[in-house]
């Protein structure tokens, strides 16, 4: 399973780089990712909008169509243990990285993240499982 992290998306959106496109939508892999990843899209849709120059209309066609091939998983499901080792390693990078750490944690998969400075935290820390593609 692969791990989606908001920037990702972010940057799927603000490129609009179609190769996300052709990666995301391969039928081999499973992609998955926290419903946090909504409330990090509406928090910086303005951002989005702006960056990205494109008519709020189409921005949201083409997140609707990035975000269907992502199954979404309500974070109930993780557990206590896996939450604990996510914050230890993310505390002192960014705390609200900690829920997709602990979601690959949960469903041992990788991490999909273009965040170089979440990278070389974790790292350094011992946690190699990231999605490369």
């Amino acid at each position: 399973m692969i791990i989606v992290d908001s920037n990702i998306i972010f940057s799927a959106l603000l490129t609009a780089d179609s190769s996300f496109l052709s990666i995301i939508s391969d039928d081999s892999k499973k992609f998955a990712s926290p419903y946090f990843l909504f409330i990090e899209m509406f928090k910086h849709k303005e951002k989005i909008l702006k960056y990205s120059k494109i008519k709020e209309q189409d921005l949201l066609i083409t997140l609707d169509l990035l975000l269907s091939y992502i199954r979404f998983v309500p974070i109930e499901i993780l557990s206590k243990s896996s939450r604990a080792i996510a914050y230890d390693l993310c505390k002192d990078i960014d705390e609200n990285d900690s829920i997709f750490v602990a979601l690959t944690l949960e469903m041992d998969g990788h991490l999909w993240t273009g965040d170089k400075k979440l990278i070389a935290g974790l790292q350094k820390k011992g946690f190699n499982k990231f999605y490369t593609p």
